[in-house]
């Protein structure tokens, strides 16, 4: 969503940072820089206009200028600012009111209300273990009560019995009721929507907030919206009154203006962002991260709270073992490619790692994309129970029958058994029994003592003192990346590496993996 904004500050910002010192007529350079980016990203003028003047206030005081690094003084308030323009904490959906608690969906017609509804109603069910009942409230377009029936069935959530020929307002009181009734903790609306802003439809969904009193009132958005939706904001909210709004296809190429906008223009926050089709992808919004993410700098919060989801505990588990031991075959070659795959795929790992966002570009060039993956577990799979744990025994014909079973060449098996070589290579160096107990143990042993946590026992197999990540809130992620960055683990600047990254890296990747501590080079 936020690539091209995120290349355009990134090199404005780089220009900075390289700099010994700052006059007033760079930072006024760059800022005009910046607020042509975000302009061009489609954010509304007026939130763009005072976002550049608060920054140019801060960035023109004496404090940026006479500071030892200016540059990065510059990219920190802009952070800053940025944070502050999405609101400054993340906030969650308040279910703190009697029950049932009557959530209200509003919004146009096509911006994913009915599908939003479901993936509400799910996420309430699975992780807040409350009992939702949805009840659809548009009579106006076919088959859209069936189409949310037949997400209740999918998701196992209840939904409100279809009556024919009943008004929205009585489906609303009727839904309360049947709530009441039902025992339910959660009831939610999901109104109708319109082409366009239009008189009958406001006074609609005034009526049935004045029958059902909802607690929350919820604006489904689309993200690829551009400039007008900042007027559609305004316009749900002040005749409707909205509580916060849900942007959707968070996951589309759009520029990201809405996103930025709404929340600086209607000051009610983002609660939800919908990152895709299947009824699991929804997030919580949160501020920091997005712009740290948009800033290039990383989100490691989230991407281990992703794999805390995706990754199979056991597997890890074993995994981890085999790796100690120093063994690693093609099956578990084929295993980290899946687990990738469900994380996000190269692309997505990348863009939440610190310092990475600009390798996407250079991987893709090398022909790294996510497609690499599926052709790779294809050959591992046309391989036989034997082959896979032995590759040794791949000779020329055996390549061959590979090659005609995967719909690949023997160049293609030739690199993946190469990476698969190399990787097994530094499992057995990070497993080894040597003097230090073995070298991932030493590297995060050290990564544990630097950050403050040395001697949290348990913790993740194979990662001396480190905690398990997989087990910790959100809040005590936030509160570990606090702590690496005091130790001076910046994003993308690891100490202990001049230049060198991680020797060896992913294979095939020339350079390797900049900014992982401690990993030596290659000889």
């Amino acid at each position: 969503m936020f690539e091209n904004l995120q290349d355009r500050l990134g090199s404005i910002l780089n220009g900075l940072t390289g700099r010994g010192a700052l006059s007033e007529a760079d930072v006024s350079a760059a800022l005009r820089e910046v607020r042509r980016a975000l302009l061009e990203a489609d954010v509304a003028l007026e939130v763009v206009r005072s976002f550049t003047d608060r920054v140019r206030e801060k960035a023109v005081g004496a404090d940026v200028v006479k500071s030892i690094k200016p540059g990065q003084m510059v990219v920190k308030i802009v952070h800053d600012e940025l944070v502050e323009m999405l609101g400054a904490e993340g906030v969650g959906i308040d279910l703190h009111a009697p029950s049932p608690v009557v959530i209200m969906m509003v919004g146009l017609q096509g911006s994913g209300k009915t599908t939003t509804t479901g993936k509400i109603a799910k996420r309430l069910t699975d992780r807040d273990r409350k009992k939702v009942l949805m009840a659809s409230l548009d009579t106006r377009r076919p088959a859209a009560q069936e189409q949310l029936r037949q997400l209740g069935a999918q998701t196992g959530v209840d939904t409100l019995p279809i009556i024919a020929g009943q008004s929205p307002t009585d489906i609303a009181a009727r839904a309360v009721q049947a709530a009441k009734l039902g025992g339910h903790d959660v009831v939610i609306l999901d109104t109708a929507g319109r082409t366009h802003i239009d008189e009958p439809l406001m006074a609609e969904m005034a009526e049935i907030k004045r029958r059902a009193h909802p607690h929350e009132i919820l604006l489904v958005a689309d993200a690829l919206t551009g400039q007008d939706a900042v007027n559609l904001a305004r316009n749900f909210d002040e005749r409707v009154g909205i509580t916060g709004l849900v942007l959707t296809r968070m996951d589309g190429d759009g520029r990201g203006g809405a996103a930025l906008s709404m929340r600086a223009v209607t000051g009610k926050p983002i609660k939800l962002i919908g990152t895709g089709e299947k009824m699991s992808e929804m997030e919580e919004f949160h501020p920091r991260r997005i712009a740290d993410r948009i800033l290039g700098m990383g989100d490691i919060v989230s991407l281990v709270e992703k794999a805390a989801q995706n990754i199979d505990a056991d597997k890890a588990r074993a995994m981890a073992e085999k790796m100690a031991k120093g063994k690693f075959d093609l099956n578990d070659l084929a295993d980290q490619l899946r687990q990738m795959q469900s994380m996000g795929g190269m692309g997505g790992i990348m863009g939440m790692m610190p310092g990475m966002a600009g390798m996407k570009d250079k991987m893709a060039a090398a022909g790294l994309n996510d497609k690499l993956f599926g052709r790779q577990i294809a050959i591992i799979q046309s391989m036989t129970k034997a082959e896979r744990a032995n590759p040794d025994m791949l000779k020329h014909s055996r390549k061959k029958r590979i090659a005609a079973g995967s719909g690949t060449d023997a160049a293609e098996i030739n690199k993946l058994l190469k990476m698969h070589r190399q990787m097994a290579d530094m499992m057995k160096a990070m497993g080894g029994k040597g003097k230090g107990g073995g070298m991932m143990k030493q590297m995060m042993g050290g990564l544990a003592g630097k950050m403050g946590l040395g001697g949290m026992g348990g913790g993740m197999p194979g990662m001396g003192g480190m905690p398990d990540l997989s087990k910790l809130d959100p809040k005590q992620l936030e509160a570990l990346q606090k702590q690496a960055e005091a130790a001076g683990f910046k994003p993308g600047s690891m100490p202990g590496l001049p230049g060198g990254g991680m020797g060896g890296g992913l294979p095939g990747l020339g350079g390797g993996f900049p900014g992982l501590p401690g990993m030596p080079k290659k000889k």
